[in-house]
């Protein structure tokens, strides 16, 4: 890793850092920036590049935090890193943080952009989605299904939301990535049996 993508991944944890302050995971105390270290970990585990660690570090600000915009991010990291972070966002054209659209609309809105986003930027959101199952079913497992409760989606919604982001990545990521997530996407099956459909 030569200096100039150092200082990139550096600057680009920095801002998630200070971005996303004390927020926390959903349901717990535990820091929110232990999920973009994990997704930015993944991604440069399965190859991605260190550009694509530094859009895994910053793919929720966006979404999740005050006074960060697509614009501002493009001051800072360019273009591409900021496009990238956009087509990962599931904030609708004129929302912020604070005034979310419906659930639907917003994970709609998401699947769109995927569908027609890079190999690059599904590699995040195969590994961004591999981190949130990976907790969602280690919540399962200890406390029961009805931890789904605290999601805005019903427990089926949130199945096909998963479901459907599974089959945009599915043919631009690394084999053992895909396994893992189908194993999990199993798992989660099990435990929300029935019509995974998106009515709500």
């Amino acid at each position: 890793m030569d200096r100039n993508t150092r200082e990139l991944l550096s600057r680009a944890f920095r801002f998630a850092v200070d971005a996303h302050a004390d927020q926390t995971r959903k349901g717990n105390d535990i820091p929110y920036v232990s999920h973009l270290l994990q997704v930015s970990g993944l991604v440069l585990t399965h190859g991605g590049s260190v550009e694509l660690a530094a859009v895994a570090l910053l793919h929720d600000t966006v979404e999740d935090c005050a006074g960060v915009s697509v614009a501002g991010l493009a001051e800072v990291f360019g273009a591409s890193i900021a496009d990238r972070v956009a087509n990962l966002t599931d904030l609708l054209p004129g929302q912020d943080p604070s005034e979310k659209g419906q659930w639907l609309d917003r994970k709609r809105h998401y699947l769109s952009n995927l569908g027609k986003a890079d190999a690059g930027t599904r590699l995040v959101a195969a590994c961004d989605k591999l981190d949130n199952l990976r907790a969602l079913i280690a919540d399962i497992e200890e406390y029961g299904v009805e931890t789904l409760g605290r999601f805005t989606g019903s427990p089926l919604q949130t199945r096909w939301y998963y479901e459907e982001v599974r089959e945009l990545i599915a043919s631009d990521v690394p084999a053992p990535l895909l396994r893992e997530i189908d194993r999990l996407l199993a798992a989660l099956e099990r435990a929300v049996p029935g019509n995974p459909a998106p009515a709500g």
